[in-house]
């Protein structure tokens, strides 16, 4: 692991400083940001839903698995960047360091224009198969074709702030991210209400607000000081740091896309129920979006906590580290299910008037909401697993647990007791099921000797 180019840093303070302390000065811009990525979509939601109707809000909810699919799965693979860099930062391996931003960010832009080309080829088609009414059918296929064109930008950002979280600092990317969400509600009102343009203007302003993001982060990448700089001419693939990365990056792309998958197939189910439920089922993911961010932000967070201490051979911080990460996001993912749960009403009303949409997604909310804290573990235990440089069994876990439970269970209950609801309860049994397996993965311990064994590491004292 320890290699030639050491580097010539400061104390380190996610290997060395308090872990509670740091963990949650790492964990709350990443948080921060989250909630901003995740407005690009949400504001997209509120105007549409709001100015132009429920048809269009539908149309908008029923393009997001087939984008999640796509986006999920591409930057997925390149997240296998940022843990090769966590882990060649941890261990002080400045030419490893330099390898890996150059490949990650080669490999981002391969991927990127891979989701755009793709993702444009096959949206009309998916659309069909996942039975989405005629009266959103139009509208859908607009707002997804017009998205797919910002994916090389998205995917640059992804890449280049996880390069930036990777090294410590989660504080940039949401800066950026800030900027460019501000632009894209600008640009919404302006394009959806100025000038009346629907769903094709909220694409728009999203790819735009994409296109920002992904300046401002290959701006400040090449900025930087060190052996972590970005040069433009250097951007290419390094064969042995690409092998690594695509080690990593594969089997968590997949791992991100059963999610998807498994949305696009309970997406099929739910256009059957109707416009109504569909409408409903966008608001109600939109409102639950903040359970998202927070325990994307521990397991976003604990990988790099992990990455950085497992490269610096400090084994006993990575599982203080883990074990510190779980009790927090225990603590913040049981708040904000009560806010949710208590104001489920007021916070649906921002996003429709419609009150047979409401109704629904208060029933969505009983059903799905009271079962998010369940799915924690398998944020944190699969990141830290990650960190490590782990991906392989968490993907066969999430893609049996999450993916596999949620088929069978649409095509053998909800087929016999077609009713909203039931669809709903496939969430928190799949989750409950996943989190278990990961728990006793994780546990039972072997998987870090394993990965100290494999990659010819000092051996646990």
């Amino acid at each position: 692991m320890r290699q030639k180019g050491k580097m010539n840093m400061l104390q380190n303070q996610i290997t060395e400083g308090v872990i509670w302390k740091q963990l949650l000065i790492f964990f709350f811009p990443i948080l921060l940001g989250s909630f901003f990525q995740q407005m690009y979509n949400t504001v997209d939601t509120v105007v549409v839903g709001r100015f132009v109707g429920t048809t269009a809000l539908a149309a908008v909810g029923a393009s997001g698995p087939l984008i999640d699919l796509l986006i999920g799965f591409f930057t997925g693979l390149a997240s296998g960047a940022t843990v090769v860099v966590s882990q060649r930062y941890g261990a002080r391996d400045g030419e490893g360091v330099s390898r890996a931003v150059h490949t990650g960010v080669a490999l981002g832009m391969v991927c990127g224009l891979l989701i755009m080309v793709v993702g444009m080829a096959v949206t009309p088609w998916v659309l069909r198969i996942l039975g989405t009414p005629e009266a959103v059918m139009g509208e859908a296929q607009t707002y997804t074709l017009i998205y797919f064109t910002g994916s090389l930008a998205m995917v640059i950002y992804n890449v280049g702030s996880g390069i930036l979280r990777a090294l410590g600092d989660s504080r940039r990317p949401m800066i950026y991210l800030i900027i460019c969400c501000l632009v894209n509600i600008v640009l919404d009102l302006l394009f959806v209400v100025g000038f009346n343009m629907g769903v094709a203007g909220a694409g728009i302003a999203t790819v735009i607000s994409q296109i920002v993001s992904g300046l401002l982060v290959l701006w400040h990448l090449m900025r930087l000081e060190g052996e972590a700089r970005l040069y433009p001419r250097q951007i290419r693939f390094h064969k042995e740091t690409l092998s690594s990365i695509l080690r990593i990056g594969i089997p968590a792309g997949f791992q991100s896309s059963m999610y998807s998958v498994s949305n696009l197939i309970i997406q099929s189910s739910i256009n059957s129920f109707g416009e109504v439920t569909v409408a409903a089922f966008t608001a109600h993911s939109r409102m639950c979006s903040v359970i998202w961010m927070v325990t994307g932000a521990f397991g976003v967070a604990i990988t790099t906590f992990v990455g950085q201490n497992f490269g610096a051979e400090k084994y006993d911080r990575v599982r203080k580290s883990v074990r510190v990460c779980f009790g927090m996001g225990a603590l913040v993912v049981l708040a904000v299910m009560a806010v949710l749960m208590l104001c489920g009403r007021i916070f649906l009303g921002i996003f429709t008037t419609d009150p047979a949409v409401i109704d629904v997604g208060i029933q969505l909310i009983w059903y799905i909401t009271t079962f998010y804290i369940i799915y924690l573990p398998i944020e944190v235990y699969s990141g830290a697993m990650r960190g490590t440089g782990d991906s392989l069994i968490p993907a066969i876990i999430t893609c049996v647990g999450v993916c596999g439970l949620r088929i069978v269970w649409i095509m053998f209950v909800v087929s016999q007791w077609h009713s909203v609801m039931v669809l709903a309860l496939s969430y928190g049994i799949s989750w409950g099921v996943t989190s278990l397996v990961f728990a006793l993965y994780y546990l039972q311990g072997g998987w870090l000797h394993k990965r100290i064994k494999a990659l010819g590491m000092t051996p646990e004292k």
